[in-house]
């Protein structure tokens, strides 16, 4: 049976603001209110995934929070993952779904109303709505689509799920979640801070914020 996701905070790692053994900032993200996790490596080999992607896993599970892997369905299906997320040059999220089979979480990157669409219909069970913000973080993250781009977006598929990423900080995830998305999805705004819990923390409240604005509760 598929799991329940909660997308209300959602924690993507980075090897250069984390270093080779991210478990520790990973556990302290979910006990200030990170609901998911991504592994995100970037030029490393897939052993490396596979050693640092099991120690994220341990924590995941042992704090009964999802695990997604990004970009790789092999590292995800090794590492019996919860999912993965897929980008616009990554595996098709059909064929990826014919891999994982119908109980794994499928996420893909959504930065126009017809890659919404396109996600939808493939099988998707949630998009990242991007870049809203203009960010370092993510090299590949295009300009920025802004509030109304998210809506458009967020409108385009509605029967997924949607975070939004990219730039989303403590200041600006509350407007992000009251212009449509479920949760935010974030790397530097919480691990590049010198406390991850205290900045899930921020954040959680943030998002939270903007729930009440759109007048839902998810959980």
């Amino acid at each position: 049976m598929k799991p329940r996701i909660d997308y209300r905070l959602y924690v993507i790692t980075d090897r250069r603001l984390l270093g080779d053994s991210p478990a520790a900032a990973v556990a302290a993200a979910i006990e200030g209110g990170a609901t998911v996790v991504q592994l995100r490596e970037k030029g490393v080999t897939t052993r490396e995934w596979l050693r640092v992607g099991a120690q994220v896993l341990a924590v995941c599970r042992e704090h009964g929070v999802p695990f997604i892997v990004n970009d790789r369905v092999d590292v995800a299906l090794a590492l019996d993952a919860d999912g993965v997320h897929l980008g616009p040059d990554d595996m098709p999220v059909a064929l990826a779904r014919r891999l994982l089979g119908p109980h794994k979480i499928i996420g893909a990157s959504a930065g126009t109303p017809e890659e919404a669409r396109q996600a939808a219909e493939e099988g998707a069970d949630y998009i990242g709505i991007g870049a809203v913000f203009a960010t370092g973080s993510k090299d590949d993250a295009g300009e920025p689509i802004g509030l109304e781009g998210l809506r458009r977006v967020r409108e385009a598929a509605p029967g997924l799920a949607a975070v939004a990423i990219a730039g989303v900080t403590a200041d600006n995830a509350a407007d992000a979640v009251a212009a449509g998305a479920d949760g935010v999805a974030v790397i530097s705004a919480v691990f590049g801070a010198g406390d991850p819990r205290a900045a899930a923390a921020r954040l959680r409240r943030a998002v939270e914020e903007g729930l009440s604005r759109r007048g839902r509760v998810l959980w």
